[in-house]
């Protein structure tokens, strides 16, 4: 599978930084179960995306959506976010949907 970023107790970590595109970002294996996440979509005018937080045991089999869907619309700067207590071991971003001018999508997990 690659190298993974871990993401520890008491940490705040990246899950994907100024995203662009839509697809599935990179995994995050998390130490703890407890964690926030939270989505910051950027742009200038109308901005919109939607985001979906997959989830899995063993980082190769994602569930989709997984633990939430968020999505964003507005304007300049739009952000919103959740907290969970599931368990699952790896995590990771998949943007279905990104659009609005200079639109770039970051999402924190912080455990």
């Amino acid at each position: 599978m690659g190298t993974v970023n871990v993401v520890n107790e008491n940490q705040v970590g990246v899950i994907c930084s100024a995203a662009t595109a839509t697809g599935a970002q990179a995994a995050i294996r998390r130490s703890a179960p407890n964690s926030c996440f939270q989505a910051v979509l950027t742009g200038t005018g109308a901005i919109s995306a939607t985001v979906f937080l997959e989830v899995s045991l063993n980082g190769t089999n994602w569930i989709s959506p997984g633990l939430a869907t968020i999505t964003l619309n507005g304007t300049t700067t739009v952000t919103d976010g959740f907290a969970t207590t599931a368990p699952w071991t790896y995590v990771r971003i998949n943007i279905s949907a990104i659009s609005g001018t200079g639109a770039a999508l970051t999402v924190y997990i912080g455990t």
